[in-house]
């Protein structure tokens, strides 16, 4: 086939979530006020890690440096879906959707590796309280916070390199309403069974083994926890676990069944809901639940509202 056929495709067209106009109009204002809640809820987040000294813990580090990836997780794409509601042509570059889709894996992969490292930091804490402080030194939260980073972006760079060095003649319609890699790669014009496998073995590596060494951590965590004789001590022991175990089951649970499935299982409808929920719907609801289950949190949100009404 005459090279000129594989550089055909310059954009791509974005079937979204629906075609209903009317439909399109309520989504917009439903995620666009999902869009606000997240961005505020976050910033509060790593505002109140900086200004109060109380959240000047590896917990609180950690925790800041997810508010602050769910930010930029959300941002990869709402705006972008954002506009589409309101648009009838809902075209997208392909320099754009290749920056799309490196920056919304980079960003879903650190989660992964993040919220594994934040379950270290609880099971130290829990286990060990004695030697925290030494264990968990500003050094070594760093560095954590760094791999986590880092891991997150060598993993988007081979699945986006891949996906760029296929043939895309056409068509150029992307049934999702992002350019995720699985949507992406069904368009090119060539085999993608070693895409897929790819995919599937980098989930192992980037999601299962960090999933399941979140499951033994707890494992250990709660076996520490039992051992506690004061129901007090065991349920302050668990409470500071358990925003962290909930926002695990939120997002492990929906993107296991997005990348976990054999290559050969595709369900366009049930992809979108399952991106949708841990790309959109989990960002937002991450401050909620470490704000509502944490005392530290509700305390400094309530000092800092204090000293605004207090400056005016």
């Amino acid at each position: 086939m005459d090279m000129e056929n594989f550089t055909s495709v310059t954009e791509f067209i974005l079937l979204g979530l629906t075609t209903q106009p009317k439909t399109e109009t309520v989504l917009f204002v439903v995620f666009l006020i999902f869009y606000l809640i997240t961005l505020l809820g976050n910033f509060l987040i790593v505002l109140l890690s900086k200004v109060d000294p109380r959240l000047g813990t590896p917990m609180y580090f950690f925790l800041s440096n997810l508010s602050f990836l769910d930010i930029c997780y959300t941002s990869s794409i709402s705006p972008k879906m954002l506009v589409n509601f309101l648009v009838e042509r809902k075209s997208i570059s392909f320099q754009g959707c290749a920056t799309q889709m490196f920056i919304h894996l980079a960003l879903g992969g650190t989660e992964c590796y993040l919220l594994m490292v934040m379950a270290y930091d609880r099971y130290v804490a829990i286990c060990s309280p004695l030697h925290y402080t030494n264990i968990m030194n500003s050094s070594l939260c760093i560095q954590l916070a760094v791999g986590s980073w880092l891991g997150g972006i060598l993993n988007s760079a081979i699945h986006t390199v891949l996906a760029l060095l296929l043939p895309y003649c056409g068509p150029n319609v992307i049934n999702h309403f992002f350019c995720e890699v699985p949507a992406v790669i069904e368009l090119a014009c060539t085999d993608v069974s070693t895409n897929k496998t790819v995919i599937f073995v980098c989930a192992i590596l980037v999601v299962m083994i960090p999933f399941f060494l979140i499951l033994i951590t707890y494992i250990r965590i709660l076996a520490s926890i039992l051992k506690i004789r004061s129901a007090a001590g065991r349920q302050k022991a668990f409470s500071t676990c358990a925003s962290h175990l909930t926002v695990v089951t939120l997002f492990y649970g929906t993107i296991i069944f997005m990348y976990m499935r054999p290559g050969s299982s595709s369900h366009s409808e049930q992809d979108k809901m399952s991106t949708l929920f841990y790309s959109v719907v989990t960002p937002m609801l991450n401050p909620i639940i470490y704000s509502l289950r944490n005392k530290d949190v509700k305390n400094a949100l309530t000092k800092l509202t204090m000293k605004k009404v207090t400056s005016q």
